[in-house]
């Protein structure tokens, strides 16, 4: 439950389906957000087209790439390390091996990658991925090879991702790239750039082919969903110089979402991450009227005071933010809300701590993403703020949200017990090849006996126990969303 983002979701080297025509082999690594494993899957669809098959086995490789994250300081250490592996496979089993780092800590560092990190050829920003193949000429003629030019258009939109590892049976789909919202914490609008929506019709047509394979989950993908709006222009801030015809044929976050639900009514639909500023009564309105659109809402609120709030820049209040909580339990009943909190920001006093506390008892949120304050170069926050919380008040605070996050977690896992959920089969339980594993509509795990059911079925489950993180229960029949 205390796992970050890029702890929840571990480097992981990435596998596609060969093609007997390519004959040079690529390990792909991903690290921190869901993006990065949807960028990589863009990755991996170009170099594909470029002679490239992907492997499991790193001495074997001839490129290595490392999708990363900047989003703690934390999660670029990790990267480090993973470069210093790369460096001893290369000395020792494969000296003409080329490595290249992507991503967000590419579009942060650009050249200086070049001059810390001895053992990288190629830096590329996430915005530039469709010059891989150029840049690649260049390292393979001897040159280090850099592009991390941040674009106002590109959405990859025009480019059939390959599922990398998949289980079959969810796949993500991203529909807007950027962020324009400064948090003062935050350096995604630095590494990737302002933000801008896809086309509706390349995202249907994704869905579309996903369906036509057997997929039974999508999630739509985005720095901000809400803030999707397509009107056949560019940025979302020039809309107000559209024309008459493109305002009213335009679409927003709630039509995008009920397209899909209307489009695919045997499939699942999520969506990850809104932003409470952004956030919609229509989008509410759409979850409750379709039965395929999940009862999950991911909405970070980073501090529960409303001083914190202001330094972090976020556009709300702790007020703003309660209500439109109440309007989701009131609108979407059973939904579940997930939350991102930063312990210890700068100027961070107890007093600001305990209203964070007393806002996770107000929502009792079903699940968290919770961080110590970790100063990220290039922030306001890192150019104008004292990173004045000292470490050890900063873990001690973080415990305590971790804790109280423990407890709330529980008590809405007890909520289940002696209910009835759908649960789509994902894969096999951790602890157990007897069990299947799954997520019911408001994405808990739910574990049962496997029987006769198969992966990628919906499965009723009577929920006899608990842990915190997991229901147990037993299948009792298959859901209708099978037929």
């Amino acid at each position: 439950m205390e796992k970050t983002i890029e702890e929840g979701k571990q480097g992981e080297a990435l596998v596609l389906e060969q093609n007997p025509e390519n004959k040079k082999k690529l390990f792909i690594e991903s690290y921190g957000c869901s993006m990065n494993f949807s960028d990589s899957e863009v990755v991996a669809s170009i170099l594909s087209g470029n002679g490239y098959n992907t492997t499991q086995v790193l001495e074997e490789a001839d490129l290595v790439l490392v999708n990363t994250c900047s989003i703690r300081d934390k999660a670029e250490q990790t990267v480090r390390k993973r470069l210093e592996k790369y460096q001893s496979v290369k000395r020792k089993h494969n000296p003409t091996m080329k490595v290249g780092v992507l991503g967000c800590m590419a579009e942060r560092l650009k050249d200086k990658f070049l001059e810390e990190e001895k053992i990288v050829d190629l830096v590329v920003g996430p915005d530039a991925y469709k010059d891989l193949p150029n840049l690649l000429k260049e390292v393979e003629a001897g040159h280090d090879a850099i592009n991390v030019i941040l674009s106002k258009e590109e959405t990859y939109g025009d480019i059939a991702p390959v599922r990398l590892q998949s289980n079959g049976v969810s796949a993500f789909v991203s529909i807007t790239r950027g962020c324009d919202n400064m948090c003062t914490f935050c350096v995604v609008p630095f590494t990737r750039g302002r933000e801008r929506s896809r086309e509706p019709q390349s995202i249907m047509a994704e869905i579309a082919e996903l369906h036509n394979n057997g997929y039974k989950e999508v999630t739509l993908l985005g720095q901000n969903v809400d803030s999707y709006l397509w009107y056949g222009g560019g940025l979302k801030k020039d809309f107000i110089k559209a024309s008459d015809m493109q305002k009213a044929t335009a679409v927003d976050f709630a039509q995008l979402l009920e397209m899909v639900a209307m489009a695919f009514p045997k499939m699942r639909i999520r969506f990850s991450t809104s932003n409470p500023q952004d956030m919609h009564e229509e989008v509410l309105h759409v979850i409750a009227k379709y039965p395929n659109v999940c009862k999950h809402i991911h909405l970070p609120v980073q501090s529960g005071s409303n001083r914190m709030l202001v330094e972090m820049n976020r556009q709300h209040t702790r007020e703003e933010y309660m209500k439109l909580i109440d309007r989701i339990y009131e609108i979407v009943p059973g939904c579940a809300i997930t939350q991102d909190m930063i312990a210890g920001f700068p100027t961070e006093t107890e007093e600001d701590h305990q209203d964070s506390l007393s806002l996770m008892d107000y929502v009792k949120y079903d699940f968290g993403y919770m961080y110590a304050y970790s100063e990220r170069p290039g922030t306001l926050a890192a150019r104008k703020m004292a990173d004045d919380v000292p470490e050890e008040t900063k873990i001690r605070r973080l415990m305590e949200i971790v804790e109280r996050q423990r407890e709330h977690s529980l008590f809405r896992s007890k909520e289940y017990v002696g209910q009835v959920v759908e649960v789509l089969i994902d894969k096999t339980s951790k602890k157990s090849e007897n069990d299947w594993s799954g997520r019911n509509t408001q994405n808990v795990t739910v574990v049962f006996p496997r029987e006769n059911y198969q992966m990628g079925q919906f499965v009723n489950v009577l929920i006899t126990d608990c842990t915190s993180g997991t229901l147990i229960g037993k299948a009792i029949g298959l859901s209708e969303m099978n037929s």
